[in-house]
Parts: C-alpha cells; structure tokens; sequence
C-alpha cells in the first residue's frame, strides 16, 4: 500500500504494477485527465511515462506496469559520478524540450488547464514571515519584490511538466540511470522557464545542468536570476501554504533553508 499521495491511495502489486484509487471525485476527475494526458505525451517523448489504463469500476481506479527505480534526493545526487550527472541532465532537457514542443490545442483537448497559481505575494509574506528565521527574512523580502517587478516570461506559456522534483522520479541507484517519470497530475500551461526550478530541489548543480543542455538543444536561452527568484518564491508559497500544519511547516522550513543558506 502506498498511502502519501494527497489524490490517491496506490498499491504496488508484486513490484510490476501499480494501482491507483481516487480519494474523492476531485481525484477521480483528475486521474481521468492523467490518462487523457498521457495517451498525447507518452508517443511525443523519448522519457518513459506511465502507459496508465483507465478500468470504470465502480470505483474507477487506474493501472500501469510499474517504472522500476526509486525517488532520487538531494544526498543521493551527490553521489552520483560526473558522468551520470550529466547524461540525467541531458535525458531531462530532452524531456522538457519535447513537452514544451507540443501543441497546445492538442494538449487542451486532452485536459490539460492552467498550472495551480502561487499564493499572493502579500499572502505569502503575511503568513510565511512569522515561521521564518530571521535571518532569511530580507532575502525573502526581495525575491517576492523582484517576482512582483518580473516581466511575462519571453518564451511565454507552454504545456510542462511543472513537477520535476526526484519524488517523481524512477531512479536506478544501481546502474545510476533514470528509468522513467511519473504524477502529471500537476501538470498543464505555464510559464516555460518555470518548469525548470522543481529540479532545485534535487539539486542546483542538476538544475544548472538541464539549463544549459536545453538551451543547446531548444536555443532558448534560460535566464538564472528568473530561475533562483522563482524558486525562492516557490519554497516560499509552500510554507505559507502549510502555515496551519506543524508537521508540513518543519519540512517545508526545511526546504527553504536548504535553498537560501549560503551556497558553496
């Protein structure tokens, strides 16, 4: 059983299958999206995604074979060899080149809708304030005052993945390769270039990475200062978001702290 997940409650059947049951109709909607979504990505992209079959019950539940690999974290990438650090940037720029590559009406008639937007910057600062140490306190000042000055992204809004953290991923910690992506229930249209910040929490060095790898191969140029604002925002958001939940509250410090202590 395979109880974490917010929408659904998973169950990994002899490590070949998973099984995927909605917690209430909100979560039912959006794995049927999931599997609409998926039947569009899944031929687009060289990354392996789940091939997730719809069965309409009742209850409606999914499955898909299994993506064999484990979560990959911050402490885990640092062990990885020069070599495998490089070739997941490049199978991830890859991924992303070919998302943001396909057409949006096409992905709109399949289900795909808006990414969920951030808190306000007034509402993050009001509720995330008193839960920040306060040395992190003027950087948090002016990554929410550099995010209200921040002109549209150039690259506009495309169709992303806008959740490519290493809890979405099916990491082989033996043989150091990535064997597939998985959860685009948060995915849709957004800025393109803030697609790439969820990796940050992973790693900056990863981040920095794929950044320079999709740039070769898309010609965009990423902007850096637009990549660590928005990232900063979003740890920032996170916690006020989880200002009523202590358990939340001490993970979500957490990640921040990680992201604005001083780097090496």
């Amino acid at each position: 059983m395979l109880t974490a997940g917010w929408d659904s409650i998973a169950v990994d059947v002899d490590d070949r299958l998973i099984f995927k049951f909605p917690r209430h109709d909100a979560a039912e909607q959006a794995l049927r999206t999931e599997a609409s979504l998926l039947a569009v990505i899944r031929p687009a992209v060289a990354m392996p995604v789940p091939d997730l079959i719809l069965c309409p019950g009742p209850p409606l539940f999914s499955r898909h074979a299994k993506l064999k690999g484990e979560h990959l974290l911050a402490a885990e990438y640092e062990r990885l060899p020069e070599a495998a650090r490089q070739r997941l940037a490049a199978e991830l720029a890859l991924f992303y080149a070919q998302l943001h590559g396909l057409e949006a009406k096409k992905m709109e008639a399949a289900g795909a809708r808006p990414i969920r937007p951030w808190l306000a910057p007034e509402v993050i600062l009001r509720r995330a304030w008193p839960l920040l140490p306060e040395a992190f306190r003027p950087q948090a000042e002016q990554a929410i005052a550099a995010w209200q000055d921040m002109p549209p992204d150039p690259y506009g809004i495309v169709y992303g993945f806008f959740d490519g953290h290493g809890w979405n991923m099916a990491f082989d910690h033996g043989t150091n390769r990535l064997n597939g992506i998985y959860d685009f229930a948060d995915s849709g249209f957004g800025p393109l270039q803030q697609d790439f910040i969820y990796s940050n929490l992973i790693s900056h060095d990863l981040t920095e990475r794929i950044a320079a790898e999709y740039e070769t191969l898309s010609g965009r140029m990423l902007d850096r200062r637009r990549l660590e604002v928005l990232t900063t925002v979003h740890r920032l958001t996170e916690l006020a978001e989880a200002a009523d939940d202590p358990d939340m509250v001490k993970t979500m410090l957490g990640f921040v702290a990680a992201w604005m202590a001083p780097k090496p």
